[in-house]
């Protein structure tokens, strides 16, 4: 009997490593890393936009102009951002007397230095600083499934407040629950060569568990009926009905999917 040998690992995307992990879509006219949909109730869309594959160029933004003075024998000083009573050598001016020579100023000498907060950096992709909003707070929006380190599988996610999208839909069901929020699930989709394998269901429930363990009680996801599987990103009811959700506002083509975790 043959062993499978395949190693699959999931890993959150968190900076322009993991976002260059996430797979092109199956129907090659939309694509995961240009898509704004759910982030942009109103104008958001699900096609591919080749100038977002492609870091754009973040130039950095000129000093203001000095502000007129009314001394001119002070302009110089101005012009230099100098303290004519500071010590010589003084960078900008400043002096600290508790700093040894080679110390930099904090805000608080006396207070303990604040760890960096988590964030995706300097990017210029614009779907990693969408991805990358919740870092510091909730942890990350979208996780990728690899097999053998190529990427099958794909999942965005997050709290409800990160879609507005996903909040217009609520809107128009007035039965869903207002306690708790949920999380949701906007996306979830593999590659084509990655189909009916399981590998969706097995990053939907990886999914699951982040949220649960970043304090959520209940995820929503809204499927669309009557479109080609790869036309949506956000699968079928049958699906989410075999990862333990269930129909919480029916509707002939935008049903609410909800699982309660416990």
């Amino acid at each position: 009997m043959a062993t499978d040998t395949r190693r699959i690992t999931i890993v959150d995307v968190t900076d322009e490593t993991t976002f260059g992990r996430i797979p092109p879509c199956a129907d090659a006219s939309f694509d995961h890393r240009s898509c704004d949909y759910w982030e942009d109730a109103d104008r958001g869309s699900k096609a591919i936009r080749l100038d977002w594959l492609e870091p754009r160029r973040r130039d950095p933004e000129p000093p203001p102009p000095p502000a007129p003075t009314s001394n001119p024998f002070l302009a110089d000083l101005e012009e230099r951002n100098a303290n004519p009573f500071a010590p010589p050598g003084a960078a900008g001016g400043g002096f600290n007397p508790f700093l040894d020579a080679d110390d930099t100023a904090d805000e608080n000498p006396f207070a303990p230095r604040r760890a960096p907060r988590p964030s995706v950096g300097d990017t210029g992709h614009p779907k990693l600083q969408l991805l990358g909003r919740g870092l510091a707070v909730a942890g990350s929006y979208a996780k990728v499934l690899l097999i053998d380190e190529v990427a099958a599988a794909y999942s965005q996610f997050g709290p409800l407040s990160a879609y507005p999208r996903a909040q217009r839909t609520r809107e128009l069901y007035p039965a869903l629950p207002d306690s708790p929020l949920p999380a949701v699930i906007t996306c979830i989709a593999s590659t084509g060569e990655a189909r009916d394998r399981g590998l969706a269901r097995m990053l939907v429930e990886d999914v699951c568990a982040d949220l649960g363990r970043r304090g959520f009680a209940a995820i929503e996801t809204y499927p669309e009926i009557g479109v080609r599987p790869d036309a949506t990103s956000a699968a079928t009811p049958a699906f989410w009905e075999s990862v333990g959700f269930v129909v919480a506002a029916s509707d002939d083509r935008f049903p609410v999917m909800r699982r309660e975790l416990a």
